[in-house]
Parts: structure tokens; sequence; C-alpha cells
């Protein structure tokens, strides 16, 4: 009789430690792939950081230069609100009412702050522009705005 007691548990006990098995591979599943996920999101993050900051700098060198071969002598010579309407129909999946754009043409007038051509947009003289955008990162439990900016400058041409 005592045998009979002994069988019936070695047929159950791996049954029993299968049960166990089973949890416990649940739980390394998630120990594995919780942090496997966010490091995901963060690599898509800063991708959308790195596209987002080549965007802001590439729209300061593309809007100097538009600005260099739309000098005062040009048939339709730029001024900052043409130039910032350029940097904004440029902007692809970004919010187009967050991107500053400030022109400046040098040398300025004194009393100035670089709001725009005042009359010295001329050939030789020196444009610059400076694109900044408020980067919202898109953690749902993120507050955090990068600032990014980037500037350029050239000689008007024409």
């Amino acid at each position: 009789m005592n045998w009979q007691i002994w069988m019936d548990v070695a047929r159950r006990s791996p049954r029993r430690s299968r049960g166990w098995l089973r949890g416990q591979t649940y739980a390394e599943f998630l120990m594995v792939v919780l942090p496997t996920l966010l490091l995901m999101f963060g690599i898509v993050s800063f991708a959308m950081t790195v596209y987002t900051y080549s965007f802001v700098s590439n729209a300061a060198r593309d809007a100097v230069r538009y600005a260099i071969v739309h000098g005062s002598k040009s048939t339709s010579p730029a001024n900052s609100d043409i130039i910032q309407t350029f940097v904004r129909n440029e902007a692809q999946d970004l919010n187009a009412s967050q991107i500053n754009v400030l022109s400046c043409w040098n040398p300025q007038p004194s009393s100035s702050n670089c709001s725009g051509p005042t009359g010295n947009n001329a050939p030789g003289d020196v444009v610059s522009v400076k694109v900044s955008y408020s980067f919202n990162p898109f953690y749902p439990f993120a507050t955090v705005t990068l600032p990014l900016s980037s500037s350029a400058q050239m000689v008007i041409s024409y």
C-alpha cells in the first residue's frame, strides 16, 4: 500500500513542476519584454529628435540660400515674412506653427532688432537666418520640451 502512495506522488510531481515552470516562463518573459519595449521606444524617440534637428538645420541653410538669391536687385526680393513662409512650407510631419524664423540683414540700423530687411538687403551684404523649434517627445508621461535651433548666414548675391 505504501508503494501506491509513492507512485501517485511520482505521477503528480511532474505536472506540478510543469505548471510552476509555466508561471516562471511568463515572469521571465515580462522581465525581458518590458525593458526591450522601453529601449525600442527610446530609440524611436531619439530618431525623431535627430530628424527634427536635421530639419531645423537644413531649413536654416535653405532659407539663407533663398534669401541670397532674392536680394534687393531681384525681381522678387525676400523679406522676413516670405522667408518664414518658405521655412514653414518645408516642414514635414512637424507642427509648423511652432517653427520660429528670425531673419537678419546686416548691416542693420542701430535701432533694429533684426526683424527684417530695412532696405539693406543689397548684393554684398550679409543675411542670416535662425530657425528654432520646440520639440516634444511622444512619451505619454513626458512633459519635456527640447529647444532645437540652427542658424546660417551667407552673402547676398543678387
